[in-house]
């Protein structure tokens, strides 16, 4: 019999949330890097296995927002966890229990909602350090399963998944299919993986004031053409994305293009522009106007 379930993985910023569920798929569905709040949008991860059918939402990181993109974030998160049949809390055991923490915890008491605590990055602490953590949110909330994982090695991932079996239920049908790995478009993912290498090339040079768009994607015989445009908020963040000789630019359409490479199996032709667009975060319309629409999102 055919089972699937929606699973949220939650929790705070920079915890490896979509290093888990990358790691889960094993494909690059959601962009990693080392700043915090670098996930933006709910992206759906569609791990299919026999009968089973786990629809994993990898989810912003909660926090206290300070604009408007901060608010669509926060909200995109919130919305995740309440339609979800079960929820991951993803932790650092190097990090104490905060308000973010409690918050997913007192919403799993009140809704009922199974929840598995992920204790993370186990290979960079001693076992009391692990154990301390574990104590203390077992004596928050009864968990359906708790795992310490290493999401980035793979380390334990396999025993999650095999936690994560109990949160399915029968259904007739799946509601994705066999072949399907996300929801996100091919426009879309470009788009992230080119601000993810910009994140990653300019580290801690230009903030998060960074939003790309794909004017232009086609695909012809053995290779794809793609125009994006990266906004940044402020002149110097252009000339420093930008780089003398445009030698930064260059180094980001490098890295982007061998992702999007593997990506498509197909050979890709990058054209990026840069642009100011001042303090976009702090407008809603603009925040729309990039994509980031909650209106879409469930209240």
């Amino acid at each position: 019999m055919k089972r699937t379930g929606f699973i949220a993985i939650v929790g705070r910023p920079n915890v490896g949330k979509s290093t888990l569920l990358n790691t889960i798929l094993g494909e690059k569905v959601a962009i990693v890097s080392h700043k915090p709040q670098t996930t933006r949008n709910r992206i759906l991860g569609i791990e299919t296995r026999g009968e089973d059918q786990y629809v994993f939402i990898d989810t912003p990181g909660m926090f206290r927002p300070r604009n408007s993109l901060g608010d669509y974030m926060v909200k995109a998160a919130s919305s995740s966890m309440k339609s979800a049949d079960a929820l991951i809390l993803v932790v650092d055991p190097g990090q104490e229990m905060g308000p973010m923490e409690k918050e997913v915890l007192t919403y799993a008491k009140q809704s009922g909602v199974p929840c598995a605590l992920a204790v993370n990055k186990i290979d960079q602490y001693d076992r009391e350090i692990l154990a301390r953590c574990i104590a203390a949110y077992a004596g928050e909330l009864s968990f359906a399963a708790v795992v310490p994982i290493s999401a980035r090695s793979g380390k334990h991932v396999d025993e999650l998944m095999d936690e994560c079996a109990q949160f399915l239920s029968p259904v007739e049908e799946w509601f994705y299919d066999e072949d399907e790995m996300t929801d996100q478009s091919m426009r879309q993912l470009a788009s992230e993986i080119i601000r993810e290498k910009v994140l990653r090339t300019l580290d801690k040079e230009v903030p998060h004031g960074v939003a790309v768009v794909i004017e232009d994607f086609r695909e012809e015989p053995g290779m794809v053409s793609i125009r994006a445009e990266i906004f940044v908020e402020k002149d110097t963040h252009k000339r420093i994305l930008i780089g003398k000789n445009g030698a930064s630019l260059k180094l980001i359409g490098t890295y982007a293009r061998q992702d999007l490479e593997k990506m498509l199996q197909k050979k890709v032709f990058l054209d990026l522009w840069v642009k100011v667009k001042e303090n976009w975060r702090d407008s809603v319309a603009q925040v729309t106007n990039f994509g980031y629409k909650a209106k879409d999102l469930e209240d």
